[in-house]
């Protein structure tokens, strides 16, 4: 059974890698599942393919995941999304780009680990060509990635100002996560695939 995992990561059907995959059956069902409902969704009245694709695309830049950045690429293209969108957006991944986590922990222990970071706001050109609702999830995107111990209610209500529904803001916190998880193990994979027999 291949999955879009097996696919980022060249599993071929039959190889060890496969063996070991189905020896978690149930995690890569869940997986292959959990990708089809945030990109082959039921209704898109909440949060379109394309901007699905998009901040699974972003996210992946964020990472610094080429491949799989253009995995998702190649998808907004079948989604008709126009070259000047693409562009736009690796044009938002490489102002975006940083090391990360930033931000700060409230006043105890735990304090010793805050890191001051840039806060990302998309450029007029980008947001001319992705639209107030997509640059404004980019952001958010940003905060969720890089920023995650700094989520506060303001950034939520500027989702809602851009026309965010609460589903659809519910579904780009889906999608970072799940980016997150899906590059993790791609990326693991990939290093199991390179080690010798």
């Amino acid at each position: 059974m291949s999955d879009v995992i097996d696919t980022l990561a060249g599993i071929a059907p039959g190889s060890p890698l496969d063996a070991i995959r189905n020896q978690r059956l149930q995690a890569r069902t869940h997986a292959q599942a959990s990708y089809d409902s945030l990109f082959k969704p039921l209704t898109e009245a909440d949060a379109s393919r394309l901007e699905r694709i998009a901040i699974a695309s972003f996210v992946a830049g964020l990472h610094g995941q080429a491949e799989i950045a253009a995995f998702y690429g190649a998808a907004l293209a079948e989604v008709g999304a126009p070259a000047a969108c693409r562009d736009a957006i690796a044009a938002a991944v490489k102002a975006a780009k940083g090391q990360g986590p930033y931000g700060r922990y409230p006043k105890g222990p735990l304090s010793a680990e805050d890191q001051p970071g840039p806060m990302f706001k998309i450029g007029a050109a980008e947001k001319g060509v992705l639209g107030a609702r997509l640059a404004t999830a980019f952001e958010h995107t940003h905060m969720l990635v890089f920023h995650p111990r700094d989520a506060a209610p303001p950034y939520l209500q500027a989702l809602v100002d851009a026309g965010w529904s609460t589903t659809g803001i519910v579904v780009i916190s889906q999608l970072v996560a799940f980016l997150s998880y899906q590059i993790r193990v791609v990326a693991g994979l990939r290093v199991l695939k390179a080690r010798p027999a």
